[in-house]
């Protein structure tokens, strides 16, 4: 079975759709809370909501603490997290004085705040001072939102060793989980030994989620068969498993079951069983997610080259694609925001590198294809990438061609010199915005092999209405990528997508589309290179800030 790196939906197993999914655990607690009661403290309770389509809605709530202004809640939150989407969360504060209702009066109300899950995740603990209506801080009331560090999902390694007894049949096993709800689901089926009384199935892996949701003590219904070619199977016997059961062996304890044909145990009197299931062996693999290296302070580190080539039109001209229209922001930027709103959530410094190519710039107006546009090559980052942007455009001069392997190459090499450490520090996002088909397609072919090495993944996204047929090459998804001398890359690390598409969407489907795959090409690289996420707390804390200033958005 393949690897399964998050939590996995039951339909996977069955054909259908896979979706990946981690819980993330959210706990909450608060401290000097307003007392709005006469003769007690308040009765406090905590509402999270969460933010679809402008709209809030209640997600959960905690338990109400009696008269208490520095509550610790024993509910957990679980929330689905998705590394590609902006995940906006509020959590409201209240004073309850019935038993299940949230008050309707102002002074029930004892403040909230909002955050993204993502910072959350990316922090790992997040204290925010409460604030009451109209923007009024609620005194010195905050509240501190926790998320601890994952459990690596670990994944299963059965090996079923010799079976006795079976009459000379064409056997095969199927192993159903026992869920909750008395339905049952298919984890594993092995193959179909042919004409044997002892067969040995092939070892098969499988995740703790699957097998049995993590907990070792639900049932696994076992069953085995006799094959037949019409499907019409014969029916050989079940027995019933644990994982906990199954985890004996390692201790040395001999693991086996009895195959019982009930209705061969109703009618004969002597019958035993229909055969023994033996396991052979039984191996636990430690398989990290995204979230545990987030958690235990891996930064991602986000820089954008965006394209100054002539074929944009004069940035002066309102049909260019680098036009500022000052009421709403031109293609470059609605790109830029959309991803850098998702990733300036994981980068401690709030500071994102920002670059530019095909332009002449000053002093001497020679054609460059990797430039600082704050125009400081001892310091490409900026605090604000908008207004860096904006202030670079009436100083250079739009040219060509669209060559983007030097940068490609430039970031490839500053995520080396971080790829020799060995741990989970650093990873580098590289959002490419162009007009065009790129014109170097062969040293770009080359220096995306090269940079498959390395702690990077590359994001390009074509502005405008040009052809891009040809650069969908460059995208893994149709096929392996190669270097013009025919190496293939170590591992698919290009998304390309047209803007055009997304037009009409939100900046959000954008963000989604285009940052879906870095959570999967992160665990790659890492596991590639046998590096466990570093142990939570070694990772700064991001502060507060946005490298993305506010702009007309349609």
């Amino acid at each position: 079975m393949n690897d399964i790196q998050e939590a996995t939906s039951p339909a996977a197993s069955m054909g259908g759709p896979v979706t990946c999914v981690s819980k993330v655990e959210l706990r909450v607690s608060c401290k000097a809370l307003l007392d709005r009661d006469t003769l007690n403290k308040s009765d406090p309770c905590v509402i999270i909501m969460v933010q679809a389509q402008g709209q809030w809605t209640e997600l959960d709530r905690t338990e109400v603490i009696k008269s208490n202004l520095h509550p610790v809640f024993a509910k957990v939150f679980m929330v689905d997290y998705y590394f590609e989407e902006v995940q906006k969360l509020r959590f409201e504060v209240y004073d309850i004085h019935g038993t299940h209702s949230i008050g309707t009066r102002d002074d029930d109300f004892l403040g909230g705040v909002e955050c993204t899950l993502g910072q959350i995740v990316a922090q790992k603990k997040m204290v925010k001072p409460l604030l009451l209506k109209y923007g009024k801080y609620a005194a010195k009331s905050t509240i501190t939102v926790g998320s601890p560090a994952v459990e690596p999902i670990r994944h299963v390694e059965v090996s079923s060793g010799e079976r006795d007894l079976f009459s000379k049949s064409d056997p095969f096993l199927e192993i159903y989980r026992m869920n909750d709800d008395g339905t049952e689901q298919l984890v594993h089926r092995t193959e179909v030994i042919k004409n044997n009384l002892n067969p040995v199935w092939e070892p098969f892996k499988v995740s703790l989620i699957s097998l049995c949701s993590c907990d070792e003590d639900r049932k696994l219904k076992c069953l085995v068969w006799d094959y037949d070619s019409r499907g019409k199977h014969d029916f050989i016997g079940e027995f019933y498993a644990t994982f906990r059961d199954m985890q004996k062996i390692s201790s040395g304890i001999k693991v086996s079951w009895d195959c019982v044909n009930p209705k061969y145990k109703q009618k004969k009197r002597n019958y035993k069983n229909s055969g023994v299931v033996i396991l052979s062996d039984l191996k636990l693999h430690r398989v990290y997610s995204f979230l545990d290296y987030i958690m235990g302070g891996c930064q991602i580190h986000f820089t954008v080259a965006i394209d100054f080539t002539a074929s944009n039109g004069d940035p002066r001209n309102s049909c260019s694609l680098h036009y500022i229209n000052p009421y709403q922001p031109n293609e470059y930027l609605k790109a830029l925001i959309a991803v850098g709103e998702i990733c300036q959530d994981y980068d401690s410094d709030k500071r994102f590198s920002a670059l530019g190519f095909g332009a002449r710039i000053p002093p001497n107006y020679e054609v460059s294809h990797d430039f600082a546009i704050n125009f400081n090559p001892e310091d490409d980052e900026c605090e604000g990438v908008v207004e860096a942007y904006q202030n670079c455009l009436p100083k250079i001069q739009l040219y060509g061609p669209t060559n983007v392997s030097p940068i490609i190459s430039r970031i490839a090499k500053l995520a080396a010199g971080e790829g020799t450490i060995k741990d989970a520090s650093r990873y580098h996002i590289l959002l490419i915005l162009t007009d065009g088909v790129v014109t170097d397609m062969a040293d770009t072919r080359e220096a995306i092999v090269r940079a498959s090495y390395q702690p990077l993944s590359i994001i390009i996204v074509g502005v405008g209405n040009a052809d891009f047929t040809d650069m969908q090459i460059l995208d893994g998804d149709d096929g392996v990528l190669r270097s013009p001398k025919g190496e293939p890359v170590l591992r698919d690390i290009v998304q390309f997508v047209p803007f055009r598409d997304f037009k009409t969407a939100s900046p959000a489907a954008l963000a989604k589309c285009v940052l879906a795959e870095v959570p999967k090409q992160v665990v790659e690289y890492y596991s590639h290179r046998a590096i466990s996420p570093m142990s939570p707390g070694r990772g700064p804390s991001p502060p507060a800030l946005s490298p993305l200033t506010s702009i007309p958005t349609e």
